[in-house]
């Protein structure tokens, strides 16, 4: 894809985000105002990362075309690093919590929405929003890995940056159940305290897991391509 349609359509993907976290921040929800606030949800945390991370592309390729021509050395080495923060918070963020975030949502909910996802919660959320949050963040990061090439960290740095991001979350939903005594999702409240354990491992597992299945995938796609 030529480089000027991947920066319009990195663009489009951002605003969408700001547009999705602008309606979801405006709405009237008593979690809001509870301990937390929004930032107890991996939904929103995932939809932060992703604003970002797009923001991120946005202006990577905005200072590519400003130094395109230029001989500066200088703005080289910026540029080389903004490429590679992309490209770190793709592998590490992005992909692997976006992905986690999809699944693992969808997964429960056609199991049970009522463990994750409330029926009283279409009362405050209309179904668009609720895809914008839950389902379009799969194709978006998708879209992304196949438009551009990403630089994957080594593989231990990789999978050391997912596991502390995956127990600081868990960490960060204990610690809320600690002050308020009520678990961030409903799941949480029908398992025993063994079972949670096994739950949050498992959880770790799979996010590391999909970490690797983005390093595979972007490699195959590249590799297809050379």
């Amino acid at each position: 894809m030529a480089l000027v349609p991947c920066q319009v359509l990195r663009a489009a993907i951002l605003l969408s985000y700001c547009s999705i976290l602008c309606n979801y921040k405006a709405i009237d929800m008593p979690a809001h105002q509870t301990y937390g606030g929004s930032w107890k949800f991996l939904t929103f945390i995932d939809l932060v990362i992703q604003a970002v991370f797009f923001g991120i592309c946005v202006l990577t390729d905005l200072s590519s075309l400003l130094t395109k021509g230029n001989d500066s050395q200088e703005q080289e080495r910026q540029l080389k690093k903004l490429i590679s923060l992309r490209d770190w918070v793709m592998a590490v963020l992005a992909f692997p919590v976006g992905v986690f975030v999809v699944a693992m949502f969808w997964s429960i909910y056609i199991y049970d929405r009522e463990l994750v996802y409330p029926k009283l919660l279409d009362n405050f959320i209309p179904a668009w929003l609720n895809h914008g949050m839950h389902t379009t963040v799969l194709p978006f990061v998708l879209i992304e890995m196949r438009t551009t090439h990403h630089q994957y960290p080594s593989r231990s740095c990789g999978l050391a940056a997912v596991c502390t991001f995956a127990v600081g979350y868990i960490l960060w939903v204990c610690w809320i159940h600690h002050v308020t005594g009520v678990w961030v999702y409903p799941l949480l409240e029908h398992l025993s305290p063994g079972v949670k354990i096994i739950f949050f491992a498992a959880v770790t597992v799979i996010i590391n897991i999909l970490y690797l299945v983005g390093e595979v995938l972007n490699n195959y796609i590249w590799d297809t391509q050379k």
